[in-house]
């Protein structure tokens, strides 16, 4: 009976990450116009209850809010003027709204708690405390 409940307990955490980490956006410019770049991101294939696999989930983001601030897969757009800055903001905003603790934790290996509280990352007590 437990087996079943932790099961499907995965399967909606994993169903949650996935709609959260749809869509995440960076900022281009495309003859003086904002645009918004969305890049779909996979939990597919993920077991996100192991560090390791969480940590591949991470990894995917990286790269998808590096890739939407610097080229964007699409032809004619320039990268943001600040691709650094761009890619920072994309990746704290797909954080914050994947809200899984173990994705946090992840991110706080390799940024501040300013960092995260100034980008809108949610950081909880226990994680702050240490």
């Amino acid at each position: 009976m437990y087996t079943k409940s932790a099961a499907m307990g995965a399967r909606c955490v994993l169903g949650a990450a996935t709609i959260a980490c749809t869509l995440f956006a960076g900022n281009v410019v495309a003859n003086d116009h904002k645009v918004i770049v969305a890049i779909p991101v996979s939990t597919e294939g993920l077991d996100l209850s192991q560090p390791a696999e969480v940590r591949k989930l991470y990894m995917r983001l990286e790269y998808a809010a590096y890739v939407a601030c610097t080229r964007g897969n699409r032809a004619g757009l320039e990268p943001s003027p600040d691709p650094k800055g761009c890619t920072g903001k994309a990746l704290a905003n797909a954080i914050r709204s994947a809200n899984l603790p173990a994705l946090t934790q992840v991110y706080l290996a390799t940024h501040t708690l300013r960092e995260a509280s100034a980008l809108g990352v949610d950081v909880p007590a226990q994680m702050a405390a240490k």
